[in-house]
């Protein structure tokens, strides 16, 4: 179930928790982030990549219009992956990106935390939900340290994902919530 906490960044108050989509997608449009719930394709546990890619050709080609994206992939990360933890860190510290970061999740789920006008968003995303992030705003992603996430990555320019750090210690003072 997706789940979105909203806290004041300077206190930590808490100022909203709801799962309902629509008040998820409400809150969350202020600060410009896009959240929609997509119909979650029937595969089998485990698909691979050109598979995933595959069923949701059609949402792909209709987002990507609309926003003027022009790639997507699949990544998955599990707790059996290699690097899992050093994948982790590096998604883990606040930093921002030249372009939108759009995720659609498939299989799993993650928090993207957001640090925008002295509030923390922590927008728990599980199976179905897709999350825009626009470009340089203050986020981090965790998947937890057991981590389980099929997610379509939709791209205008790779080259714009490359992370830029803000050396804040916002993400260890705000941790994710999960659902």
């Amino acid at each position: 179930m997706s789940l979105l906490t909203i806290k004041d960044a300077a206190t930590g108050a808490l100022e909203l928790s709801t799962s309902d989509a629509a008040e998820i997608a409400a809150a969350l449009a202020p600060i410009n982030v896009r959240f929609e719930r997509w119909p979650v394709a029937n595969l089998p546990a485990g698909a691979d990549a050109e598979t995933v890619l595959a069923a949701y050709r059609p949402q792909l080609d209709a987002f990507m219009g609309d926003t003027g994206a022009g790639t997507a992939d699949v990544i998955k990360l599990d707790s059996s992956h290699p690097q899992k933890d050093a994948l982790r860190a590096k998604f883990l510290s606040e930093h921002t990106h030249t372009e939108d970061e759009v995720r659609f999740f498939h299989e799993g789920a993650g928090n993207f935390i957001m640090h925008v006008g002295g509030k923390v968003y922590d927008a728990y995303c599980t199976q179905g939900d897709l999350i825009s992030v626009p470009a340089n705003t203050h986020h981090w992603f965790d998947a937890g340290t057991e981590p389980h996430v099929t997610a379509l990555r939709i791209f205008t320019d790779t080259t714009g994902w490359t992370p830029h750090y803000t050396g804040t210690d916002m993400s260890e003072r705000f941790p994710a919530v999960t659902g």
